[in-house]
């Protein structure tokens, strides 16, 4: 059992979930971290390892219980584990989208089900959840990915109004491309086409010269911080001037500018 406050991270072992986890630690945190397989980590000072498979539901329920049975408490979750994917729809099987979702989306509703029970006990607690500006826009050869963090838009902002009034509060951190190796995990088109090849190799040179100019995921980790420590949170949290500025566009610029802007970057015809 701990007085201090709990922090939860989902997909903690790298990139910006162990930025997270190690803010949060000097926030004053005790923080738990999750990965695939803790077995084969060295935490730092300050943050457990457990197992979780967000996919699935007896992995999801037997985290949230060891943790309980181990600190008492959780004051704060932090859904950040999720897969990219990358190519055209007709590419992507219907399988290779369901993964997407499964993890991206429907991992962030079996984790939040599974401690709202206790935070809402506790009259207290955050749901963090890691979006993306992808979740605001559009992004070619991304379908299944900006699909995701859209739903996990629409779900927390609708959680956010079921449980406000118990204490809970569901916020959403919404990063810009971030200097990761989060790429290199993407679910990958199975049945590539010659026909998107031309656009393909065009989408793969421009995300990997956005990676490579992102922020670094400290920076995604201090946004995370503010989002679960301000007295009075928002809804919305964008992490880094990027994210800031694309967001601001989304709500600002006319649609037909918008869009034309997409296909500018994206180095699309008309």
């Amino acid at each position: 059992m701990t007085t201090q406050p709990v922090a939860l991270v989902t997909g903690a072992s790298t990139g910006i979930g162990k930025a997270a986890a190690l803010a949060l630690v000097e926030a004053g945190f005790t923080v738990v971290g999750t990965s695939r397989d803790a077995s084969r980590l060295t935490p730092p000072a300050g943050i457990t390892f457990l197992d979780l498979d967000v996919s699935r539901d007896d992995s999801v329920h037997a985290l949230v219980e060891q943790v309980t049975a181990r600190f008492g408490r959780i004051d704060v979750l932090v859904n950040n584990a999720g897969i990219g994917a990358a190519g055209a729809v007709e590419e992507m099987s219907v399988e290779q989208h369901r993964r997407v979702l499964d993890v991206n989306v429907l991992g962030v509703i079996r984790m939040s089900k599974a401690v709202l029970p206790l935070l809402r006990a506790q009259g207290v607690g955050r749901i963090i959840n890691v979006s993306s500006v992808l979740g605001l826009v559009p992004q070619p050869f991304m379908a299944a990915y900006v699909a995701s963090k859209h739903a996990v838009e629409g779900f927390s902002e609708s959680l956010d109004h079921e449980v406000r009034e118990h204490g809970v509060r569901v916020v959403l951190v919404e990063p810009a491309y971030t200097s990761t190796g989060f790429e290199s995990n993407a679910v990958i088109a199975e049945d590539p086409q010659p026909v998107y090849a031309p656009r393909r190799a065009v989408f793969d040179e421009v995300i990997g010269d956005a990676v490579k100019g992102g922020d670094a995921p400290t920076v995604v980790a201090r946004t995370i911080v503010a989002a679960a420590t301000d007295p009075k949170p928002k809804l919305r949290y964008t992490a880094g001037t990027r994210a800031g500025r694309v967001s601001t566009l989304r709500r600002i610029a006319p649609a037909r500018l918008f869009d034309g802007q997409i296909r500018k970057l994206n180095k699309m015809a008309g």
